[in-house]
């Protein structure tokens, strides 16, 4: 599924058109958000962890150069092989080359949105690698030929019969929409997957700095069989996902279940330290860690909006986003969505390709508040399209407008009348009608003017105070 944020307006629209799709976005959304409520309604303490864990991201970001070149150094002498790429195509490089290297048939992967910012699917796919997501969300996604359209649920916007249908016409089983069910059907097919995977691939949640190791964190167990059954993990990790040292982790693992899935805890937190096999005679024989850049030292430059940078992909903002809620993930056009979603993809794609990705958004707050790294996303959105209308070119008709506006502010006498015609000329529409503005009224009423008018009822104001 090619999508792009430069069409996001037609993607709006279709997805404002599918009732279906909003109806399983809204039921997920809104159980997450009472599970979350519930934990922090337990968690007294739970303001004091916001803080903490925003003060240790600041801290790495404010000293990243430092606490990677401590990560690298320890992820060496652990046995962990680390490697650099600048971008996404370098990153693909990478791993394609150690591929071939290793003459690597077949892969499994568990759940990894980088892996998904870099397309690295399709680069497999095309160099004849089998490649299979294996968390069940993924899985369908990949059957269906689509992008997550979610950061922690991959297929929230399907439901049980659309899966149903999915099982039945790809993998030609039976049709049958219990959950259950469908989960012995993708076991069943994934379990064979796992056995004869040559390379098994990875993200991860944290790297650990002081500890050269990195965590993932994780509710199915398919990310621990990736790692541990083929003889090569590769684990692919963007360079800000660093903490300082081991006893940092609980901080974040605190916020990280909660706010991404309404759980107390994930049910498994893995913690890589190197290749196993020699240790304990199971386990990958070579671990691999690729950390990327692609565009984050940029956003690293930017005092401004560096805290953009301080996000775990918690998804708690996905799902408190009222604009996300009527349209869900695929409308932004690409693999990062919602509030954190908009204020990166001008960052990492560019201000021309992302450029109505901030105007997804009614600025209540809300994302911010559900933020566990307190992440002041309605600033850095508003940072954001001042940016863009600052570099645009406006169309030719808001150019008008605000010229025309302007010219009416210089001219008190011209403004009055402007402002008083609207409310006499909507006298002559029948009843308590509202003009029709084109495109707007379809799916609103547009408000009524006051006959009367500010300056008049000022006036009144003052002659009843006296």
């Amino acid at each position: 599924m090619e999508v792009t944020p430069v069409n996001t307006k037609k993607y709006v629209r279709n997805a404002l058109a599918d009732v279906d799709m909003r109806k399983s976005v809204d039921k997920a959304t809104q159980s997450t958000v009472d599970a979350r409520q519930a934990i922090i309604d337990q968690t007294p303490y739970w303001e004091e962890l916001r803080f903490k864990t925003h003060s240790i991201k600041k801290n790495v970001m404010d000293n990243l150069d430092t606490y990677l070149t401590e990560f690298e150094k320890h992820c060496q002498e652990n046995g962990i092989q680390v490697h650099w790429a600048s971008d996404a195509a370098e990153a693909r490089e990478i791993i394609l080359r150690l591929a071939r290297e290793n003459k690597v048939k077949k892969i499994v992967k568990s759940k990894s949105l980088t892996t998904e910012e870099m397309h690295l699917n399709q680069a497999l796919i095309d160099n004849n690698i089998e490649t299979l997501e294996t968390d069940l969300g993924e899985y369908i996604i990949q059957l269906m030929e689509q992008i997550p359209s979610h950061l922690i649920i991959p297929a929230l916007h399907l439901s049980r019969k659309d899966v149903g249908k999915l099982f039945h016409e790809k993998l030609g089983t039976e049709y049958t929409d219990e959950p259950t069910e469908l989960l012995k059907i993708a076991r069943a097919k994934l379990r064979e997957k796992f056995l004869t995977a040559d390379m098994g691939i990875s993200g991860v949640n944290f790297g650990i700095a002081g500890a050269g190791a990195f965590c993932i964190v994780e509710n199915e167990a398919n990310a621990h069989l990736t790692m541990t059954l083929p003889k090569i993990h590769v684990a692919v990790m963007g360079i800000e996902k660093l903490i300082p040292k081991l006893s940092d982790l609980p901080y974040f693992l605190k916020l990280l279940a909660p706010n991404a899935t309404g759980q107390k805890s994930s049910t498994y937190v893995n913690i890589i330290g190197g290749p196993l096999r020699d240790r304990f005679g199971e386990g990958s024989e070579e671990v691999h860690l690729v950390l990327m850049d692609n565009g984050r030292s940029r956003i690293l430059r930017d005092p401004s909006l560096r805290e953009t940078l301080f996000c775990i992909r918690c998804a708690s903002c996905l799902n408190a986003c009222p604009v996300y809620q009527q349209i869900g993930g695929h409308a932004y056009g690409w693999v990062y969505m919602g509030p954190i979603g908009i204020t990166l993809i001008p960052q990492y794609l560019g201000e021309k390709v992302g450029s109505t990705s901030p105007y997804l958004s009614t600025l209540c707050s809300a994302c911010f508040d559900a933020c566990p790294m307190r992440i002041r996303l309605p600033d850095h959105i508003l940072k954001l399209r001042n940016r863009i209308v600052e570099n645009s070119n406006p169309p030719l008709t808001e150019r008008i407008g605000m010229a025309l506006w302007g010219f009416l502010a210089k001219h008190p006498r011209l403004y009055r009348v402007a402002t008083w015609f609207p409310g006499k000329a909507q006298q002559l529409l029948p009843g308590d009608r509202t003009f029709p503005l084109p495109g707007y009224a379809r799916k609103r009423a547009f408000a009524r003017f006051d006959a009367k008018g500010f300056r008049n009822r000022f006036k009144d104001m003052e002659n009843s105070d006296e």
